[in-house]
């Protein structure tokens, strides 16, 4: 059964709004809405200049987003210390694959479809970095070892061919107040991690506080 107690039901909202189909949406995109000023389809520089690369330089955290062949969709987070992900030249990043859950949904996806995007994110900036391009794996060594973390190499590094580089507005960050303390939600709303996936498992509840130690212990060791 279907969970009621949240979503769009909670909210009387409808759970099956009427969709526009290919011609209406069309319309709607290219003659509803207000036209991009000249300065906003400029801002696209098709490289990392001086002010990305300073932003890239301290940004501890990134989105990237990645789809197969045949169009299925993924966003994974990657982070590390400010300047996790380095700079090769104006139109190449290199983002070390950090130790995760080893399903590799964005690396198998880059192997059958080199398109990505990344969106930089600096803790406090309401702006952020988008950057659009085409990425490879690589195990060349002397990559490995630059980029290593902990005194631990990554198993592999993203080389990004950049195609579009820009700097973001910060409406989404304002109007969410990201970053505003006194908008913060106390973690205790929800359930552990741990709770949530036995619950969604249907895993039996007393193995729970197994589960929580030995997420924490994933944490623990194989951070890096």
């Amino acid at each position: 059964m279907p969970d009621t107690n949240v979503g769009p039901l909670a909210d009387n909202l409808p759970a099956d709004p009427e969709l526009l189909d290919e011609a209406a949406a069309r319309h709607l995109v290219e003659n509803v809405y207000p036209k991009p000023t000249p300065g906003v389809m400029a801002k696209d520089i098709g490289r990392l200049d001086k002010h990305i690369q300073h932003f890239i330089s301290m940004s501890p955290f990134c989105c990237l987003a990645t789809s197969d062949k045949d169009g299925r969709r993924d966003v994974t987070p990657r982070g590390d210390k400010p300047g996790f992900v380095k700079v090769l030249d104006e139109k190449t990043l290199a983002l070390p694959d950090r130790p995760g859950n080893n399903r590799l949904d964005s690396l198998r996806n880059i192997v059958s479809n080199p398109g990505v995007g990344l969106l930089f994110l600096i803790p406090g900036f309401e702006e952020t970095v988008r950057i659009n391009g085409t990425a490879r794996l690589s195990i060349d060594e002397r990559l490995l070892s630059a980029m290593a973390a902990e005194g631990k190499n990554p198993r592999s590094v993203l080389v990004v061919k950049v195609s579009e580089a820009y700097m973001h507005c910060a409406k989404a960050f304002r109007r969410s107040r990201l970053w505003d303390p006194t908008a913060q939600v106390p973690r205790s709303v929800m359930p552990s991690l741990s709770v949530i996936v036995g619950d969604q498992l249907k895993l039996p509840p007393e193995q729970n506080a197994e589960r929580e130690k030995r997420l924490e212990e994933a944490y623990s060791k194989t951070m890096w």
